[in-house]
């Protein structure tokens, strides 16, 4: 097994101690930004009942002990855990409860961990991540003779593809900027010479650029008998490519279906699962012979809060899902810390044997020149625990995708493996049915498909499929920072 660069990050040991210190709940509890008024709330795992009476108890918080995420039978009610005064979540060890500011602030100051709480901090917002920042992806056109064809052409000026006027744009500054680097004269040779240089992947009649630079074309291996759940917008239930699946669903939104009707979800489901043999195009899809289990955790508007997403994870968990892949995730800022809950989640996620793969988020290219910020934006939440894999993006040419975030942050924070982001094609709801798109949530699920493939292949789980994967990736020459231990590689 190849050696670890010492930049990679390795999955953190299982422990209860706090990881930060409980944050000030004096303000006013109201949504702020991106928070929905809610808190997380981490428990120690083996105290999980007592410390339900300690959020009663010490902060007056109402049902919190009575109201589980799921009932006898495994389903949840998202509209009833939202409604309720606090929600419990078994396995990770995390509630969530709804009070004032006086109230998480008296639990905040009077628990410890011999009461059995560890952590707590206000619940956020995440999103589907599209490929530019600040924006979400559309719902699939209306106008069925807007949408991409079999063979997957061009959508004329829509977000997720880039138009030949943006390329231009694109080309043009970067050939100014090596202009201004070397004096002048020189640039566009020196590109020419830099493209020349460069290995470089296209799609072709029997797969995807992504498939080809990975190895997955090469592999035997397919996910066989190894569960994959996909946290997105859920998946079109009616696309053909997945009949005949042995597919499982639940709806963690409330109010809305599995069905997906925004598309990322699907898209993503496409790359880490998505057939061997699609029909008249091109296949797009890793571990064809995986269990796949779709949560929808995000709304058909591309967002979700983080009840929903532990909701999935739990789900993913108590349904034996060894990989767990997630293309969402919400800005830090740089020096910020990681989430304890999430690393908390995380941890335990390795030891029940599943791995955690997150999108290193897509804020990283200036929305006026879309040249790459440097240093480019730190590594999002929650793919910023040192716990969860955090994916960043590649081109078809192996350099770094201009939206990619990095590792900036210290204590956690960096980018552990790299996959293929850039123009990548796969399914979407119909009647689109495939669409090409950027962004670090196309690498993840690439690294998410060739996890359960490594799974099969070695039998490997939890940490042990965290090496794997980390130790037989494709080194590159480029940071660590951007791309980790290097391109994901099949086995």
């Amino acid at each position: 097994m190849a050696k670890r660069p010492k930049s990679s990050r390795r999955p953190a040991a299982a422990s209860h101690e706090r990881d930060n210190p409980p944050p000030d709940f004096t303000e006013a509890s109201e949504m702020q930004g991106d928070r929905t008024g809610r808190y997380l709330v981490l428990m120690r795992e083996e105290e999980i009942p007592r410390a339900a009476a300690v959020l009663n108890d010490v902060a007056g918080l109402k049902n919190v002990e009575s109201v589980s995420a799921f009932d006898t039978n495994g389903s949840f009610d998202a509209e009833a855990a939202e409604g309720a005064g606090g929600c419990v979540f078994p396995r990770l060890g995390v509630a969530v409860v709804t009070g004032d500011p006086d109230q998480i602030g008296a639990l905040a100051v009077e628990s410890n961990e011999d009461q059995g709480i560890l952590a707590i901090e206000p619940e956020r917002i995440m999103y589907a991540l599209a490929e530019a920042p600040g924006l979400i992806l559309p719902a699939p056109p209306a106008d069925p003779d807007l949408a991409r064809n079999a063979g997957g052409g061009t959508l004329p000026l829509e977000v997720g593809t880039a138009t030949a006027q943006y390329l231009r744009g694109y080309r043009d500054a970067v050939v100014a900027l090596v202009d201004q680097l070397l004096g002048g004269g020189e640039s566009e040779a020196a590109i020419a010479g830099l493209e020349a240089s460069r290995e470089r992947f296209v799609d072709d009649a029997v797969s995807t650029w992504g498939l080809k630079a990975t190895r997955v074309t090469n592999s035997r291996f397919s996910g066989r008998g190894i569960r994959v759940a996909v946290l997105d917008t859920g998946l079109d239930l009616r696309h053909p490519d997945f009949s005949g699946r042995t597919i499982s669903s639940r709806s963690f939104v409330a109010g809305q279906q599995v069905q997906d009707g925004h598309g990322h979800g699907t898209h993503c489901i496409g790359t880490s699962t998505g057939p061997e043999r699609p029909g008249q195009v091109r296949r797009y899809g890793c571990a064809f012979r995986a269990e796949i289990f779709a949560g929808k955790v995000l709304s058909n508007a591309g967002s979700g809060a983080d009840t929903g997403i532990l909701a999935g994870i739990e789900w993913a968990l108590t349904n034996g899902c060894r990989v767990i892949s997630m293309s969402l995730g919400a800005p830090v800022q740089p020096d910020e810390p990681f989430s304890p809950i999430y690393e908390n989640v995380g941890r335990r996620a390795l030891r029940a044997g599943a791995l955690i793969v997150a999108a290193a988020g897509n804020d990283s290219r200036n929305p006026a020149t879309g040249v790459r910020l440097e240093p480019p934006r730190p590594v999002g939440r929650p793919a910023n625990c040192p716990s969860i894999m955090a994916v960043g993006a590649l081109d078809r040419v192996l350099a770094v995708g201009s939206f990619s975030n990095g590792g900036l942050n210290p204590n956690g924070g960096g980018v552990d493996i790299a996959g293929p982001g850039v123009d990548v094609f796969s399914s979407w709801p119909m009647p689109t049915r495939y669409r090409t798109i950027s962004g670090t949530s196309m690498a993840t699920p690439h690294v998410a498909g060739i996890a359960a493939m490594w799974s099969e292949a070695q039998g490997a789980t939890g940490a042990a499929l965290w090496q794997l994967m980390t130790g037989s990736a494709r080194r590159l020459r480029l940071s660590a920072r951007d791309v980790g231990s290097g391109l994901v590689q099949a086995p």
